[in-house]
């Protein structure tokens, strides 16, 4: 099978089947969108190499999810609605199994996100995803990593960690080792992970500042504050636990949480006045939302951690620490 029957065979979509939001879509040398009255566009790409970003084991339809769905999540953490994408795959051989597969993975989630492939392009070599995506977000509303603002909340969508949790379990650090249901649940949040597109949206005029936790959650919240030219406050206490992280040692909680990455939930700020709408808005998601510390005016002071009551400060000196234990994934040194 060559190139273009390849193409035309699993990413072609016949008029009538899948989104239709581009005004030239795939087929032409570019496609053509335009996005609507008011709107901005918003873009973002991510690359996924075997070996770095996903394990060979994956299935072929969970990678496909996967590739478009971290694409996805930076969409969330800017507010913007989905409209299109373009995918580069790089392929060793053509495996007709491999790729019914992963396009179905990866168009069942354009679909559920009206997200149209308008074009892209296919080559030989090592595995390799590279997509492209596309939203819209009203003018002058996209929430950005430089809004925060001191005596803001910080909130964290879902339970992160436990996609970390799933990688140490395939490295066999674990003692005891995770199996059964917890693993299988584990294995899930890390290949089949589930963009907080909605909840993004939501958040357009409460949250301050948002960001996406692809790369550890106090990694990724530096950058907010790194940007915003501020400090913050983070309650351990405050820290979502899922279930299947409950029965594993505090210390690594707080590994797989703070710097476990690959979790696809939002990091954001808010001010206080917009707790209660927060809190309605994650309801009617069905999704936890938890506030967790809070920002400072002190650029310097960096990121605190402490134990005790969300809205206490501790007196003793001695509960609070800068944060140095715990780092945030890089591509060119490792996880952390």
């Amino acid at each position: 099978m060559g190139e273009f029957d390849l193409i035309e065979h699993y990413f072609w979509r016949p008029s009538g089947q899948g989104p239709r939001r581009a005004v030239v879509g795939n087929g032409d040398d570019c496609a053509v969108i335009a996005p609507g009255p008011g709107m901005q566009l918003a873009v973002s790409t991510d690359t996924m190499v075997e070996g770095r970003h996903f394990l060979s084991t994956v299935s072929p339809a969970r990678l496909g999810h996967k590739a478009l769905a971290v694409n996805l999540s930076d969409l969330a953490a800017c507010g913007a609605s989905p409209m299109a994408f373009t995918l580069a795959l790089t392929l060793p051989r053509v495996d007709e199994a491999w790729l019914r597969g992963f396009a179905k993975g990866l168009l069942d989630l354009a679909d559920e996100h009206n997200c149209e492939l308008i074009g892209g392009d296919t080559t030989a070599g090592p595995l390799s995803i590279g997509i492209t995506v596309m939203g819209e977000v009203p003018a002058g509303q996209a929430l950005l990593r430089s809004g925060a603002k001191p005596a803001d909340d910080i909130w964290v969508s879902g339970f992160p960690g436990l996609a970390r949790l799933a990688l140490e379990a395939f490295r066999g650090t674990l003692h005891p080792a995770l199996s059964g249901d917890a693993f299988e649940a584990a294995r899930l949040a890390m290949e089949r992970p589930d963009p907080r597109v909605t909840l993004g949206v939501g958040l357009r005029g409460l949250a301050s500042a948002a960001i996406d936790v692809s790369d550890g959650l106090l990694g990724d919240l530096g950058h907010i504050l790194k940007r915003s030219k501020v400090g913050a406050s983070l309650c351990l206490d405050a820290l979502p636990v899922g279930a299947w992280l409950a029965d594993r040692t505090v210390d690594e909680q707080l590994d797989c949480i703070l710097a476990g990455g690959d979790d696809y939930e939002l990091v954001f700020t808010a001010p206080p006045e917009h707790r209660a709408r927060i809190i309605e808005l994650g309801a009617s998601l069905g999704l936890v939302l938890s506030r967790i510390g809070h920002i400072e005016v002190e650029a310097e002071a960096g990121l605190r951690l402490w134990r005790g009551e969300l809205d206490v400060w501790p007196e003793d000196p001695a509960r609070a620490a800068v944060v140095n234990r715990w780092t945030s994934f890089d591509h060119f040194r490792g996880a952390a």
